[in-house]
């Protein structure tokens, strides 16, 4: 690659359609917010001025349930002094920074942020478009990097700072680059290797790895004269290598604690979480992920090493808890288990920091099951995320999924929402249990167009016990959490309504697939029948009300504007709630 070649994607033409889809969208999440308030024009559009009250940016708008804003791209102007200026979206952020709260500390870094996810849209916008008609008949990875938006909500939602260009290129999801992962040898006095039930170390590394690079990996500690008994092999994302562990770690080298043994065969895919891999190689192995010390969306994408300790076996808890409930059953779910882990303590690092720094999270792993060999004749997968995604002619795939399923939409809808909407009530209601259920933690499981089930992922790190008097093995005890009475049906009313279904429905209504109503009809609906179905839950269903007629507006953008480095205290994740005014609540009456 020449140096032109790395900015390739950076022209004017995109760079102008980049920043005004990203106007857009900041447009429409911070209304949502309420960080701004447009104002009606005599014309039928909405005018938001800058601070200073002299910059006008005008759009037109249709409004949703939930204040969702569907802002019109083409629609958008700025004008300043009675001038037509061009659409930029780092000046937006300077013209709209006491009304978005940024502080003099934040700004500059949720530019770069802006800057990264703005190169990112560039480079999105030199790939051939597929259309949704096309997509929706696509391979479970070819849905995965042909998503092109990332995190509905989240403005700056690609900012992966400690990225340079030719590292994007190499490892973003969205470049469907192939990547071999690089494995370290670490010495078992500060390593440590979990798995669950029936997973044995030196088998399951054969099985992943094969017998032929075990045995070159073995040969790489012996000819150090190192015994292999005395090590734990870690997969490593390539940058980490590079950018982190080589210098951060260099005592650890030096002493050889850890020993370099070269790339793996296989080649794997990144995966929208950015630090998960597909092995493309062996689609029945395992996921890989790994740590990344990349700045994105409000955190440091690390691992802890004390955290991967429970991994095993909070998943087999919750397998466990799946398959004995005939609920969650008679609905398909199922999760893909994170089966083993592997995590490396830098002794010195963790004596000069508290448990939740980034520096006690750099050198871990994880392996999670692949959700490809579960699949029956006919059956195909798709990250949940995709159902909000548009192609470049405004069609969304949940209309192509719908249409390809020749079901009505409503009907449509109603299998959707018993695979992933119904166990995520009965979880909350019959175990206090909540999941982090966004549209990247879930694969969907599709026959002909149709959703048949859902696959839970992201398992150790996303769920929470909200009871405090649950019975918890010790293994587990860590998931459970203290959450105000009035903010634990946040995990629905957000995560669900407020940051998944909102778009959904807006999408489809636009497209005059299904009407507004009717697709909270249907949800109503889908409460309603699993209630009626469970009368000896009927004092929970009365404690926290799917009904009520509004419910908190949790904002997730005013996290990051203030704080784009640890977006949530991890000690207090309910206490750091940004809560603004309510939203009505779109089912009840319904």
């Amino acid at each position: 690659m020449t140096l032109s070649d790395a900015v390739a994607h950076l022209s004017p033409h995109r760079w102008a359609r980049a920043n005004r889809l990203l106007i857009r969208k900041a447009l429409a999440e911070f209304t949502h917010e309420r960080l701004i308030t447009p104002e009606a024009t005599a014309d039928g559009r909405f005018e938001v001025r800058s601070d200073d009250g002299l910059t006008r940016y005008g759009f037109a708008a249709t409004r949703h349930a939930l204040d969702h804003w569907q802002v019109d791209a083409d629609s958008i102007s700025r004008r300043r002094d009675g001038v037509d200026l061009p659409l930029a979206a780092l000046d937006f952020f300077i013209e709209l920074k006491q009304s978005l709260g940024l502080s003099d500390e934040i700004l500059p870094v949720y530019l770069e942020e802006i800057s990264s996810t703005l190169s990112g849209t560039c480079y999105k916008l030199t790939k051939p478009q597929t259309p949704v008609a096309e997509l929706v008949s696509s391979g479970f990875q070819a849905i995965e990097t042909g998503m092109t938006e990332g995190h509905p909500c989240f403005v700056a939602n690609n900012g992966r700072l400690g990225f340079g260009v030719h590292e994007y290129l190499s490892y973003a999801p969205e470049t469907a680059s192939p990547v071999k992962l690089i494995w370290l040898a670490a010495h078992r006095s500060r390593a440590a290797f979990t798995a669950g039930v029936g997973i044995e170390y030196e088998a399951f590394l054969r099985d992943e790895l094969g017998t032929e690079t075990v045995t070159r990996f073995n040969s790489v500690l012996t000819s150090q004269e190192l015994a292999p008994a005395d090590y734990l092999f870690i997969p490593v994302h390539p940058w980490q290598w590079w950018n982190k562990l080589t210098v951060t770690f260099a005592a650890e080298v030096a002493q050889q604690h850890l020993v370099c043994l070269g790339e793996g065969d296989d080649e794997y895919l990144a995966q929208q979480s950015i630090r998960t891999f597909f092995n493309q190689s062996a689609p029945e192995k395992h996921y890989v992920k790994t740590a990344l010390s990349v700045l994105n969306m409000g955190f440091m994408r690390g691992l802890s090493a004390a955290y991967m300790e429970a991994t095993p076996a909070i998943n087999d808890w919750l397998a466990n808890l799946i398959d004995g409930d005939p609920v969650l059953k008679s609905t398909g779910l199922s999760i893909i288990r994170e089966r083993a882990a592997v995590g490396y303590r830098h002794l010195e690092y963790e004596a000069a920091t508290d448990k939740y720094s980034a520096y006690r999270k750099m050198l871990a792993a994880l392996w999670r099951e692949s959700p490809v060999s579960s699949l029956q004749e006919g059956e195909s997968l798709a990250t949940m995320a995709s159902l909000v995604h548009v192609d470049h002619d405004g069609k969304g795939f949940a209309a192509a999924l719908i249409e390809r399923s020749g079901l009505t939409p409503t009907e449509w809808l109603r299998r959707y929402l018993k695979a992933y909407f119904t166990p995520l009530l009965h979880s909350f209601y019959a175990y206090d249990l909540v999941f982090m259920p966004h549209g990247e933690n879930v694969i969907l499981v599709l026959k002909d167009g149709v959703v048949e089930r859902a696959i839970y992922k992201d398992i150790a790190e996303e769920i929470a016990v909200m009871d405090p008097h649950a019975v918890l093995p010790p293994t587990v005890e860590r998931l459970r959490v203290e959450v105000p009475e009035d903010k634990k049906l946040l995990s629905i009313f957000t995560d669900v309504f407020d940051c998944f279904f909102r778009f959904l429905a807006a999408n489809l209504a636009d497209e005059g697939v299904l009407e507004e109503e009717d697709f909270w009809r249907t949800v109503a609906e889908a409460v309603r029948d699993y209630q009626h179905g469970m009368p000896e839950l009927a004092d929970k269903f009365a404690q926290y009300d799917m009904f009520a007629p509004e419910f908190a507006l949790s904002c997730l953008n005013r996290l990051q504007l203030r704080n784009n480095r640890q977006m949530v205290d991890l000690a207090d994740p309910a206490g750091a709630l940004q809560l603004v005014g309510t939203l009505k609540n779109p089912i009840a009456g319904l």
